[in-house]
């Protein structure tokens, strides 16, 4: 689900957790107008006809999604929403429930590890926990770490590790054990530049490097060199502060969601901004937390 660019790149579909129509929809980066309904390339929200009958009490302010390939090949779609549910849906059909519950305390983000367990991150909670997804829709096993503030996850195929950030630090685990009885064991911590972290994802195009926001500032961090830096294209743009989601197209091109006033909530806003080149799209009466590049890729 690509467009084609100026720079003759292609970029991918963009999807946003709009809070507002409190569904996952999935826009064209090519279209100007997203309230144009050919922009919008597909949507979703959980029902008792699509797998999540008794569930949907947790679902209203989605927080996170993401596309990833599923461990015996298929797609599927990874999503959070902070009344409570987590579930795994294939993609495009987002007919059933391959795996899904309301887990509680917030979850802010989630991820499909290649085992085919999910990895979440609930903020009030204060736990990065991976279930055991891949026994089935209902498990309810897992296993969890403590990291106050919790609210991002990412994995990492190159390093084996489940990258996480909370309100003051960006922590690397290894998920040990078994698919089947997972284990988390801290192999790195490092203290956020500043408080309140928000925001983790991959810079596509470099493997050693990961996005992260807190609530003040946008930094790059480098694995190699466990070193921060705010000195990337287009900071002078992108670094603000109440930036609630952050990544770059494979093109270059930075999509990003920043909080603004006068939308539903306090923490939403109807625009994604587009930045190196600059740009915007705006839904009228969007309420989003954030845009996610709609790829499978990692990193």
């Amino acid at each position: 689900m690509t467009a084609e660019t100026g720079r003759g790149l292609h970029e991918y579909g963009i999807a946003v957790t709009d809070q507002a129509a409190e569904r996952i929809t999935v826009y064209d980066p090519a279209k100007n107008d997203w309230n144009d309904d050919e922009a919008k390339l597909w949507s979703w929200a959980p029902s008792g006809t699509n797998g999540f009958a008794g569930l949907t009490r947790g679902w209203g302010l989605p927080s996170d999604v993401k596309l990833r390939e599923g461990r015996t090949g298929g797609t599927y779609m990874v999503v959070t929403d902070s009344r409570g549910l987590a579930a795994i849906v294939p993609y495009p059909a987002g007919d059933r429930r391959t795996w899904g519950a309301i887990v509680g305390g917030n979850p802010h983000a989630a991820e499909l590890l290649p085992d085919g367990n999910i990895a979440i991150a609930a903020s009030e909670g204060g736990w990065v926990r991976v279930y055991t997804a891949s026994l089935g829709p209902d498990s309810a096993d897992f296993a969890e770490y403590a990291l106050p503030g919790a609210h991002g996850v990412l994995w990492d195929p190159r390093l084996c590790l489940l990258w996480a950030v909370g309100d003051r630090d960006l922590a690397a685990l290894r998920v040990n054990g078994t698919a089947e009885a997972p284990v988390l064991e801290e192999a790195l911590r490092s203290k956020l530049p500043s408080d309140w972290g928000h925001d983790l994802f991959a810079v596509y195009g470099n493997p050693d490097k990961l996005w992260v926001t807190t609530n003040t500032r946008v930094y790059q961090y480098d694995k190699p060199g466990d070193s921060w830096s705010s000195s990337y294209e287009g900071a002078s743009e992108i670094d603000e502060r109440w930036v609630k989601s952050i990544g770059n197209q494979p093109s270059g091109r930075v999509v990003k969601t920043v909080q603004k006033p006068g939308t539903k909530y306090v923490w939403t806003t109807d625009t994604v901004d587009l930045h190196v080149p600059g740009d915007r799209r705006t839904v009228s009466g969007g309420a989003f937390y954030k845009a996610r590049i709609w790829s499978t890729d990692y990193q």
